[in-house]
């Protein structure tokens, strides 16, 4: 049989003395594997951050214009009420509605059947002067032979000289009366007064128009030229050269979404001059071309006010330019092209770019993308720039 075995109970010191002298081993092992971690050389402990790949733009001073843009509303350079100027039934509307219509162009008829039948009125009652005033004349010139015969008293001759003064007045009146007859009766045919777009008919056929207040029959706005109302701020004005904007050499654009100009420039042809103390704002008024129609009175449009230049600014694209509590800034490049960052003073957009007044100088190189990945002092490997960048 094998020899009994023989069980070995420590007491309690015992037990904290072996922990004790576990403990120790373990620390002893732990020290030393670090001090062979500070014999290792400093690459195998930590690599150097590879360089981010970015876009470079160097940077020069160019002259850019002094641009501000505005929302306005299209009016035409004339609004034109058409009104009946005589009473009458209307008997037919002439034209159709919304289309342009030229100078002259008829309306609206209005019944000319009472203007006719004034007109014959008048006509004869002309007549019946004329064959009086021959009639006045005739006696006149007989008693002209009589008094130079001392056949009669002189008196009878002056009395048919004021007859024939009376009818040729009387005369006149009538013929004036036939002027006022034709005028009324050209009245009921109601044409263009100006070339424009016209609106909707106010009357319809059949209705009795009259010639006070309430004789409105159509509109007519003129849309070539056009105008543009719209205003700018205290704060634009405060950009322009002065602080004031110069009429003659402003030059204005209208600009779609997209940024394609609408029409020709324009022109300013009306500024306000006062600031309007409710909005802080300046009114302001264009003029553009419109021979084909494409503005209409009452359409919303991008308006864009160039008002004169300003040297020494830099373009820098606008993913470029980051903003923060601070204000703007952008990252630059040092000579170890390691990114640092340049706060700089951000003017207004120029196209895709943003105008940068101060903060910059030339020959600056200025990371254009991959600004997320970017911390101050990390490395960047410039990459080339797009060609629609570089532009």
């Amino acid at each position: 049989m094998p020899p009994a075995q023989r069980v070995i109970i420590l007491p309690a010191r015992d037990h904290q003395r072996t922990a004790r002298r576990a403990l120790a081993i373990a620390l002893a092992v732990l020290l030393a594997a670090c001090s062979r971690g500070e014999d290792a050389p400093p690459a195998a402990q930590k690599s150097a951050p590879p360089a981010i790949q970015a876009t470079i733009i160097q940077v020069s001073p160019q002259r850019v214009p002094i641009a501000i843009d505005a929302v306005g509303q299209v009016e035409g350079s004339k609004e034109v009420e058409v009104r009946a100027r005589v009473p009458g039934i209307l008997l037919k509307r002439l034209y159709a509605e919304g289309e342009l219509v030229r100078a002259g162009t008829p309306l609206f008829q209005i019944d000319p059947a009472p203007f006719q039948i004034a007109k014959a009125q008048a006509e004869a009652q002309l007549a019946q002067e004329r064959a009086r005033n021959e009639q006045a004349r005739r006696e006149s010139a007989r008693l002209k032979q009589l008094i130079d015969a001392k056949a009669i008293s002189q008196r009878e001759y002056d009395d048919s000289a004021s007859a024939l003064k009376l009818s040729n007045a009387t005369l006149q009146a009538a013929q004036a009366r036939v002027s006022e007859a034709e005028l009324n009766l050209s009245y009921t045919l109601v044409t263009a007064p100006v070339s424009g777009v016209s609106g909707r008919a106010i009357r319809s056929e059949g209705s009795l128009v009259t010639a006070g207040a309430d004789s409105l029959l159509t509109t007519i706005s003129q849309v070539s030229p056009i105008w543009v109302r719209f205003s700018i701020s205290e704060s634009d004005l405060a950009k322009l050269p002065g602080g004031r904007l110069a009429r003659k050499t402003a030059e204005v654009a209208l600009l779609q979404p997209d940024g394609v100009s609408v029409a020709a420039k324009g022109r300013i042809n009306f500024a306000a001059t006062q600031i309007d103390p409710r909005l802080g704002t300046q009114q302001l008024r264009a003029e553009f071309a419109n021979e084909r129609g494409l503005l209409v009175p009452g359409q919303f449009v991008r308006v864009r006010l160039i008002a004169g230049t300003r040297d020494n600014v830099f373009l820098v694209p606008q993913a470029a330019v980051m903003q923060n509590e601070k204000g703007h800034f952008v990252f630059a490049l040092d000579a170890q092209n390691k990114a640092t960052i340049r706060p700089v003073q951000a003017g207004e957009w120029v196209g895709a770019n943003w105008a940068i007044l101060a903060g910059l100088k030339a020959g600056d190189r200025v990371v254009g993308d991959n600004l997320l990945k970017l911390q101050p002092g990390m490395p960047v490997a410039p990459a080339a720039a797009p060609a629609a960048a570089a532009k």
